[in-house]
This record gives C-alpha cells, sequence and structure tokens, in this order.
C-alpha cells in the first residue's frame, strides 16, 4: 500500500503538467482542496481494493485468522491510506518531472520499510531511528494491524496509534495545499 499510494499520487500533478495539461486544470476556478480530492478521490479504491485482495490471501491462503474488530480496521485501512495518498501528493507539488517524483518516493519509500518496524524491532533500534519512526504513518499503521487482527483489538486498543496517523494525516494534507502552485512557474 505505501508504495504504490505514494508512486500513483505522486505523479499526478507532475504528469499534468508535462503533458501540457496543468494549463486547462488552472484555468478553471477550482480551488486546490478540490484537485487534491480529485487526485487522490480514485486511489482510494485501488488502495481498497489491494487491502481486499491481501486480506483475502492472508485468511484464505496463509489461514491468519482475523480475530479484532473489522470497523477499527476498516478506519486504520481508510486513514493509512489518505496519509500515503497525502504524502504523494505533497511530493507532486514539489517534484518538476515524474522522473523526480519517482526518486522521490523511493526517497520516503526505503526509510518507511526500515524504520517503521516492518524489516527490524521497532524498540531495538536506536532513539534517532524510532523517533524518525514515529512520524512515518506506516509505523503507526503495522502496530494497528498486527493488534486488530493478531490480537483481538478494537477502537479503545489502537487509540495510540490512531490519533498519531489522523495527526499525520492532517499535517501531509496541509502541506500539500500550501505547496500546491497556482501558476506553472
Amino acid at each position: 500500500l505505501t508504495m504504490t499510494m505514494v508512486m500513483i499520487t505522486s505523479i499526478a500533478l507532475t504528469r499534468e503538467t508535462e503533458r501540457g495539461t496543468m494549463e486547462n486544470l488552472l484555468a478553471t476556478p477550482v480551488r486546490p482542496l478540490e484537485v487534491m480530492i480529485g487526485k487522490t478521490t480514485p486511489y482510494v479504491g485501488v488502495g481498497a481494493i489491494q487491502v481486499v485482495i491481501v486480506l483475502a490471501v492472508a485468511t484464505l491462503l496463509f489461514r491468519i485468522p482475523f480475530t479484532g474488530s473489522m470497523p477499527a480496521f476498516l478506519l486504520a485501512v481508510t486513514l493509512f491510506i489518505l496519509a500515503n495518498l497525502m504524502l504523494g501528493y505533497l511530493i507532486s507539488t514539489v517534484a518538476r518531472t515524474q522522473m523526480q517524483a519517482m526518486q522521490m518516493t523511493f526517497f520516503i519509500f526505503l526509510p518507511s520499510i526500515l524504520l517503521s518496524g516492518f524489516m527490524f524491532p521497532f524498540r531495538a533500534m536506536p532513539g534517532w531511528a524510532q523517533a524518525i519512526g514515529e512520524c512515518l504513518p506506516i509505523t503507526h499503521f503495522l502496530r494497528m494491524v498486527r493488534e486488530v487482527v493478531l490480537k483481538d483489538a478494537g477502537f479503545a486498543d489502537i487509540w495510540n496509534d490512531l490519533w498519531p496517523l489522523t495527526l499525520i494525516l492532517l499535517v501531509l494534507a496541509t502541506l500539500a495545499l500550501l505547496r500546491f502552485r497556482r501558476t506553472l512557474d
């Protein structure tokens, strides 16, 4: 989810600029928030399809039991998808070309894997790495998924990771809106 959501969205605006269609978009009375919603909404569905496939494979093929609250899981997934989309959108407001957007995506993707607790135990990392990891959406998402899927957790159990993920989402969305350029120069 991290790689696809960030990468797809990071090339959304840069593709418009490279193809010359950004001029048409900027000529409309559309506000930056409306552009952001329009560019990211279709990818929420793509993320949902990915989640369904992964859950189906996990439960049917690997026999991993889903023991927790489905509404808590869906909220965590939704926030995570939106945070990744906002990160990709923020990258697209910085990058000038699709190649730059892809490179920035990989610059974000590798630390996300290494510092989130996905590859290495989070508490075994040095303090500075944990501090960076706490700023990454995937760190909080991984904790929530482990809690909900494997440990029968609900909303109260994942609250300590739910609010930081929500905060990260809001910060990324705000930065992306502030960075959105209303002109081509």
